[in-house]
């Protein structure tokens, strides 16, 4: 195992970041801007109107589906990640790093160029050289946008995304609460197009949602906590949105962000662990996140083993006792005056030993979990994402000793995700990026 959790990390709150409440109506919802121009720094209130096409006279529906998750070998799309990854770069050097021939290098080089997607660095030429082969390209990050959003049980994340897959702005809503399922995310899907349109003069390319559950075709979703059943949800933010929409289960994009960030370990498998409100596995092979048919693994139900201040109730189940609503039932058992996680960690800070204890068992029941997991996959790497890990590095700590004294493997490589506090709005950037990243061109073509 690294070191990685044995060192304290210094993680700060995100901009702008609230603690976990309760959903709150759709009408009045409040967000708050974490990021982005200064018209958007603004609290934003009102109330939410229904949902309706964003290009008025259009009349074939946008296209929603599943993300694919994984990086694709197209030569367009190789290209792309060329420029992304290692630009301003050489259309030799690019060829050498995809495996293209210089010839195909050159003719994707002119449709993207030609699509906008990428731009020449002329100034980045070589003294002496002839000829636009010597000229380095690299990603554009100034004139397109795609949107994200992370649908959770209590907070919705909306984001803007540039081509790098880096946050440009966002916000945080409580998820409303409507009649319907369907009312909830038109309304979710109405406030991420009033965000979206605060980049004015930017090509908005595509939509994203990421949530738990299980993703059908068309981006249909089940999510029995939410109680949703066959729910529309791409079909339904993209009509809000104007754009075709992917939709992909949760954790699964919060894997295929790991990828995206580092595209050059695709060559190893992973493990993605998330523990936040809910805990979740993912695993990544060959580039590729597994998303099986069924929908992503249940592990809310896996057995913790015996606590001392969690899960008060005795159930015996993961998601009881470690997610943040647990844990803040097991801070009220012990007596504790506290209404959020903030307040529990801000105690545990400040002297107060039980709030501490309660935030240790938690990692101590983690560690073991991850570890009994991990010896199932016997994956490459372990990868550790969510708030349960990253908000109070404090207990990092004591899941390196829980996972060493479970696992059977002396030496498993455990990191936290790159992602931290921030892995919610990646995980809605890589499946709102996942179609342009995996087909440019095509994309481009959708939304003309």
């Amino acid at each position: 195992m690294t070191s990685t959790l044995d060192r304290r990390v210094s993680l700060r709150p995100a901009p702008g970041a609230s603690p976990a409440r309760g959903p709150a109506p759709a009408a009045g919802v409040r967000a708050r801007v974490a990021a982005g121009p200064a018209s958007a720094r603004r609290a934003v209130t009102g109330p939410v109107p229904a949902a309706g096409p964003a290009r008025p006279g259009r009349t074939t529906p946008l296209p929603s589906g599943v993300a694919s998750l994984q990086l694709s070998t197209k030569a367009a799309a190789l290209v792309l990640r060329t420029a992304r990854v290692s630009g301003p770069v050489f259309r030799d050097d690019t060829a050498a790093q995809t495996g293209l021939s210089i010839s195909t290098v050159n003719r994707q080089v002119s449709a993207l160029l030609k699509a906008g997607l990428i731009r020449e660095r002329a100034d980045l030429t070589p003294p002496g050289a002839v000829g636009r082969p010597r000229v380095p390209f690299e990603i554009n990050t100034g004139d397109f946008l795609t949107v994200g959003i992370h649908i959770g049980y209590r907070t919705t994340s909306i984001t803007t995304h540039d081509l790098q897959h880096r946050v440009v702005g966002a916000i945080n809503i409580p998820t409303p609460q409507a009649a319907t399922p369907e009312q909830v995310v038109a309304a979710i899907g109405a406030s991420a197009r009033r965000f979206a349109d605060r980049w004015v003069g930017k090509r908005l390319l595509w939509g994203g949602v990421a949530i738990g559950g299980r993703v059908g075709a068309k981006g249909t979703v089940d999510h029995p906590r939410l109680g949703w059943q066959s729910v529309p949800v791409g079909e339904l933010v993209a009509q809000a949105l104007g754009l075709p929409v992917s939709v992909a289960s949760h954790v699964e994009a919060m894997a295929a962000a790991e990828l995206v960030v580092n595209p050059a370990e695709s060559s190893q498998n992973f493990l993605y662990f998330y523990a936040r409100e809910m805990a979740g596995i993912a695993f990544s092979v060959d580039g590729t996140v597994h998303t099986p048919a069924a929908g992503p693994p249940t592990i809310g139900h896996f057995p913790t083993g015996e606590t001392r201040l969690l899960d008060p109730d005795k159930t015996g189940r993961l998601e009881d006792a470690v997610g943040d609503s647990g844990v803040l039932r097991a801070a009220a058992a012990a007596g504790l005056d506290v209404d959020s996680l903030e307040a529990l960690r801000r105690e545990a800070r400040t002297g107060n030993s039980i709030a501490h204890d309660i935030l240790a068992e938690r990692a101590e029941v983690l560690g073991r979990t991850v570890a009994l997991i991990s010896d199932i996959f016997n994956p490459d790497h372990v990868i550790l994402g969510g708030q349960a890990f990253t908000d109070y590095p404090e207990a990092l700590p004591v899941v390196s000793k829980a996972l060493r004294a479970t696992s059977v493997i002396n030496n498993r490589d455990v990191r936290v995700a790159r992602s931290a506090i921030t892995v919610q709005q990646k995980a809605a950037g890589a499946v709102a990026l996942d179609a342009v990243y995996a087909d440019p061109l095509d994309a481009l073509s959708h939304t003309s």
